[in-house]
């Protein structure tokens, strides 16, 4: 048990790592000692606002490591960086809270998760919708039974984001920036792991993206589970919500759930005639599990880093969220069905 303060260096100092330094802010014991990004002046600018006097900056995060001996980095980098971040604070003693994606490729992974586990460290992953109530509540839903053992889930992803910037360029925007988000869920939704996938990735006319700003694809799961993904960053108009929009069917029924606070299931109530009458099931507010978004997953690694505990989003099982990424990126360039390895 750790009950002192913790050192904490963050890489990467873009917009994205504003809400994990307002979360770092709210928490008792913790330590913003260094600040780290290829443009000196980010990590300045990040230091002035969220350090102290004796913050370091710097552009290199092996000198930075040296020079503040921090137990946690924050990596807040592009996923091209985050295989040399986190090797540099794990050789260095850190435990590590990453954003996704975990890695840019699935061997960087690998090494990354072999080299947490050699030197003792946590290695977690920002999937922070899992911490959302709304999803919390679908899956109690899920887990009680209500609407039977579930055997396929859809979810349809449509929105028109202007980011402008790196995502404007890179190949398959869509899927390696966006998809993590909505396959983590499926994974935690349904409680299978995946095992193959039929992909097909395209760039709709007028889309303001270079490459791959839409994608439909077939996700085969463990135990029979079947999932699909229907999305598309160039979609203007009727847009869901960021967490997507489910419709999840057991062997007993039907949840619909808006990814926002929208939840509805039915059932059957006798199976006969044509079309079987349904009924609604009752929805519990109550909210199990932790919750809290950014924030709350943050707090849940820094327990974790206290007393030895495990984080929900441990990159041993979090990559098997990569994996799904880089399997339908593989599967929409080959136009082949793809297994999903880990």
């Amino acid at each position: 048990m750790n009950d002192g303060e913790l050192r904490v260096v963050l890489a990467g100092c873009g917009s994205m790592s504003e809400a994990w330094l307002r979360a770092a802010r709210e928490m008792d014991g913790l330590r913003m000692v260094g600040f780290v990004d290829l443009r000196e002046e980010a990590a300045r600018a990040k230091a002035d606002v969220y350090g102290d006097a004796d913050s370091v900056t710097g552009t290199a995060i092996r000198s930075v490591l040296e020079q503040t001996h921090p137990d946690i980095v924050f990596d807040c980098t592009l996923p091209e960086a985050h295989y040399e971040v986190t090797l540099a604070a794990l050789q260095h003693g850190a435990h590590v809270l990453g954003e996704k994606p975990l890695a840019d490729t699935l061997e960087h992974a690998r090494e990354m998760v072999s080299a947490a586990a050699q030197a003792g460290k946590l290695y977690a992953v920002i999937q922070n919708r899992r911490y959302d109530p709304n999803i919390r509540r679908v899956k109690s839903l899920l887990v009680s039974g209500a609407i039977g053992h579930i055997h396929t889930l859809h979810s349809d992803f449509f929105l028109g984001p202007h980011f402008g910037g790196f995502r404007d360029e890179m190949r398959h925007p869509l899927l390696l920036d966006m998809s993590v988000h909505t396959l983590d869920a499926a994974r935690y939704l349904s409680g299978a792991d995946p095992v193959a996938v039929t992909c097909h990735a395209w760039n709709p006319r007028g889309s303001w993206y270079v490459h791959g700003a839409s994608a439909v694809a077939i996700f085969e799961m463990s135990d029979g589970v079947i999932c699909t993904y229907r999305a598309s960053w160039c979609a203007e108009g009727l847009a869901t919500t960021w967490e997507g929009d489910w419709r999840l069917i057991g062997t007993n029924g039907t949840a619909r759930w808006d990814g926002a606070g929208d939840l509805r299931a039915q059932r059957p109530t006798r199976r006969e005639g044509f079309i079987s009458p349904v009924e609604d099931v009752p929805i519990s507010e109550a909210v199990e599990g932790r919750t809290g978004g950014h924030a709350g997953i943050m707090r849940e690694f820094v327990e974790c880093v206290r007393s030895g505990g495990t984080p929900e989003t441990i990159a041993s099982d979090n990559i098997k969220s990569l994996a799904m990424v880089l399997a339908a990126i593989e599967s929409a360039d080959t136009g082949r069905r793809v297994e999903v390895r880990w």
